[in-house]
């Protein structure tokens, strides 16, 4: 059957539980041939003829326990977007009523900025009385404090702080429920998730959504390249007549993108394999191409991970590209650098040499 929106689910659903085989067929490669008359009837021969004659692969279909998984995963990032928006309209509030808490605070939703918030939603406004809430390190910010906390914080904004609050607090409950039945879900494959909480940058929520996205049955994609493929993160080559068109790696499945870009932030920081590489990236391609590249390698290690459970994840460390440099051309490299630097000719002298008079 062909994808059409969701409206193929339940049919589906229902005959592969009555043990039907089912291909679902992406809409795009069963194109049928423009001008001809098109009915339902119609498009059902002509996909019946394009499946018959092999012009076609089905679509990726993951079993139950992962569908239900992948529902999960994404609906708890759904609900983590909304609590963001939630905060940002919260901060947005509270610049409106000339309170800076957040240029003093990293996080004015933690334990100090929530006893201000509060204390302020009860009546206090002196920013005295509200600096002298924080705890731990934040104290040594009072001064600092006292200045934020300084503005017209009146009924009209302390109702709206209240709903925002409240309702911050019910996401923040929903994702924890939802958190605890992913865990839940996911016990079966505890095997893959201990073996691709080792990437470096992926953590145990990356995990969940990796395997919610991919699966871990790597029977359908043959290589890593067609995993790469298949998730939209493989460089695409166009040409015509010596000059280079769009190179764009079109537009794949936006849960997945979402994670691996999350875990390409994570690793770039990071004093490792994939750290160096994705910083010598960005200094060569750009930013946006070094997330994808990066991406392309992190898919790459999940295939390998899951394709076979005797492989462990291991780092080639920071200075695998130094070391494969070639020492001369390093040190032209290094000679060419300094020579734009300082606007002199620089020479080498090895140490055994002595200058000439």
């Amino acid at each position: 059957m062909e994808s059409t929106s969701t409206y193929w689910k339940p049919v589906y659903y229902l005959l592969e539980a009555e043990g039907f085989a089912c291909e679902l067929l992406n809409a795009k490669h069963v194109k049928n041939v423009p001008g001809c008359p098109k009915t339902d009837k119609l498009d059902a021969v002509w996909l019946a003829k394009v499946v018959e004659c092999g012009m076609c692969r089905p679509s990726l279909v993951h079993p139950q326990p992962i569908r239900r998984l992948r529902d999960l995963t994404r609906y708890r990032r759904s609900l983590v977007r909304d609590r963001t928006r939630e905060k940002q309209r919260m901060e947005k509030l509270l610049e409106d009523a000339q309170i800076k808490l957040s240029s003093v605070i990293n996080d004015i939703f933690g334990v100090s900025g929530r006893k201000m918030l509060q204390a302020m939603i009860e009546g206090e406004h002196s920013s005295n009385v509200l600096a002298e809430l924080a705890l731990g390190s934040m104290r040594n910010k009072i001064p600092l404090l006292k200045e934020a906390l300084r503005g017209h914080f009146d009924d009209h904004h302390a109702f709206l702080c209240a709903k925002m609050l409240g309702r911050i607090d019910a996401l923040s409950g929903d994702i924890a429920e939802v958190t605890a039945r992913i865990e839940e879900l996911i016990a079966p494959f505890a095997a893959a998730a201990e073996r691709l909480d080792e990437i470096t940058g992926v953590g145990v929520t990356s995990v969940q959504e990796l395997i919610a996205e991919i699966g871990v049955n790597m029977a359908a994609f043959p290589t890593a390249g067609h995993l790469v493929s298949w998730a939209k993160f493989a460089p695409i080559d166009k040409n015509s007549a010596g000059k280079k068109k769009g190179g764009s790696t079109g537009k794949g499945n936006p849960w997945l993108a979402a994670t691996l870009g999350e875990i390409v932030v994570v690793a770039g920081r990071t004093d490792t394999f994939l750290g160096a590489r994705y910083r010598r990236l960005i200094r060569r391609r750009g930013k946006k191409r070094a997330i994808v590249a990066l991406g392309n390698s992190i898919l790459t290690i999940v295939w390998h991970l899951l394709s076979d459970p005797d492989v462990r994840y291991q780092d080639l460390g920071a200075d695998f590209y130094e070391s494969k440099i070639n020492r001369q051309r390093r040190e032209r490299d290094l000679v060419r650098q300094l020579e734009r630097l300082t606007g002199k000719k620089v020479t080498l002298d090895r140490p055994d040499q002595q200058p000439a008079a």
